[in-house]
């Protein structure tokens, strides 16, 4: 059942798609242009950071199976699948993936083949790539070779991307020609003798599946970010909420988390592709349109939400930034939320420094204004607040007592919704803020206002609350009557109820 397979491209599909075919018992050669990549992977350094992925290489090296090289055109030629798994960013200037370096590899690959071979196109592309690939390849064939071309989508999560391709929810595979399908059965054989799905489709079908699996799971998060606001005005818990839509088998609890925005190599990238490829066809996406403008206003709500707790300007404040990855476990920061984030707090006057436990190279030439610490307390000493923005699981394990001792003013805003708001308390701070549920001390606050309010007969509107209850010393400021001495009223009562609130 061994399928001599060429993986094209060492990034982060390629290679871990490669280990794990490797790990399924084929014989798999990685191929990359970056000598330094490949000198490195041969001496057992991992270029990603992928959890588990250092062992899984390492052990099918040593067991024979996985091999790396810079020569493409003798590693492909007698492979009976080479795998294309290079990036296809979005063109410049427009929302559309660019195929050149696809399309690149696919006359290398078809120059250098000496018997039958199926081009599979693991990449992300859009709909119509894979038949390019195939007149590309049959224009460059030497004389008496022929080859077929599959897309097989890849569904890999950063941070659980072997497990994902080890336990799949389902294996998508598409082509038109008999003898491809065949060799893509032998090739995915161990998982489906395991149980797991395998779909055969049309080639167009594949290459619709991986952009509308990432879109929709896009729509989700865009979806319940939005639900969070809204449980924020009305006393709601969007954790509680996420669980209960989450227990509908129709619904799913995956992607119910509420934050600061989706980001990292996928999301953004495949839903403008989509969308463009969509425009294209004169197809509206109505919907996808919708997820990708919540998403871009989620990062201002998401700084106007820091700044509000920091007393409604970050200008001067230290503030620590726990998380520059766009999610935890990985050390992807491209487009993560983080980094726009943090671009508008310094833009606003805030002095930052930030703890990533991945400590990405690539943050500190996309973040030059900011300090980056190699630990948690290198961060937060002397901070006025400490923002969490990736959901790092390293995160909740620090000790939050010895944080807030470090700090100048113990604040935290959790926009991922790592702690339950009595452990932070109990812990030392004196101020904490989430997403999707209003804090203890907030909701006390408002409920003095809503007395307040009887007593003068004026009825604030949610954002009078909101804003009145936050920041006390705005009272002055409200759109109540003019009668100074309501306005007092209020703001005292506003002010005596934040002391309470942060006894507790």
């Amino acid at each position: 059942m061994t399928v001599r397979i060429a993986i094209v491209g060492t990034g982060y599909v390629g290679l871990v798609t490669g280990a794990c075919l490797a790990e399924l018992g084929h014989d798999v050669i990685c191929i990359d242009t970056d000598a330094r990549k490949i000198d490195g992977l041969n001496n057992g350094v991992i270029p990603i950071y992928e959890p588990g992925l250092d062992a899984l290489v390492s052990r099918n090296v040593e067991q024979g199976r996985l091999h790396f090289s810079l020569d493409l055109p003798a590693s492909v030629s007698e492979r009976e699948a080479v795998f294309i798994a290079v990036g296809t960013p979005s063109h410049p200037g427009t929302d559309r993936a660019d195929l050149r370096f696809v399309m690149g590899v696919a006359q290398e690959i078809a120059a250098s083949v000496d018997r039958f071979t199926v081009i599979v196109t693991k990449s992300t592309v859009p709909v119509g790539t894979n038949r390019q690939v195939k007149q590309v390849a049959e224009r460059h064939l030497r004389l008496g070779q022929t080859i077929a071309v599959a897309s097989n989508p890849e569904f890999l999560r950063e941070g659980s991307a072997i497990e994902d391709f080890l336990h799949p929810d389902r294996i998508v595979f598409g082509t038109e020609n008999e003898a491809a399908a065949a060799v893509m059965r032998r090739i995915y054989a161990p998982l489906a003798q395991l149980g797991y799905e395998v779909l055969a489709t049309e080639i167009e079908t594949a290459e619709v599946i991986k952009y509308a699996a990432n879109a929709f799971l896009a729509v989700k998060i865009s979806y319940i970010n939005e639900i969070a606001d809204l449980c924020e005005v009305v006393g709601a818990d969007v954790e509680r909420v996420a669980a209960g839509i989450g227990l509908d088998r129709r619904i799913g609890a995956a992607f119910l988390k509420a934050g600061p925005g989706w980001g990292g190599s996928c999301f953004p990238k495949d839903t403008r592709a989509l969308k463009a490829t969509a425009s294209e066809y004169v197809v509206p996406m109505r919907i996808v349109d919708a997820a990708i403008e919540a998403n871009t206003q989620r990062k201002d709500a998401v700084v106007a939400k820091i700044e509000q707790a920091c007393g409604g300007s970050v200008a001067g404040k230290r503030l620590a930034v726990f998380g520059l990855t766009f999610k935890g476990e990985t050390d992807d920061v491209r487009e993560s939320p983080s980094i726009d984030v943090i671009r508008a707090l310094a833009e606003r006057g805030a002095k930052i420094r930030a703890y990533d436990p991945s400590q990405p190279a690539e943050a500190a030439r996309l973040l030059p204004m900011i300090g980056i610490a190699s630990t948690p307390i290198g961060a937060i000493r002397s901070a006025d607040a400490v923002v969490i923005l990736t959901d790092w699981r390293h995160f909740v394990e620090c000790d939050l007592g010895e944080l807030a001792a470090h700090m100048s003013d113990p604040v935290m805003i959790d926009l991922r919704n790592l702690y339950e708001e009595s452990w932070v308390r109990r812990n030392g701070f004196r101020h904490y803020v989430r997403v999707g549920r209003k804090s203890a001390s907030v909701a006390q606050r408002q409920l003095s206002v809503q007395m307040v309010h009887r007593q003068i007969g004026w009825t604030p509107s949610q954002s009078d609350l909101l804003m009145l209850a936050t920041t006390p010393a705005m009272a002055m400021n409200a759109a109540v009557p003019d009668d100074k001495e309501a306005t007092v009223a209020i703001a005292s009562a506003a002010a005596v109820s934040m002391t309470a609130g942060e006894a507790t």
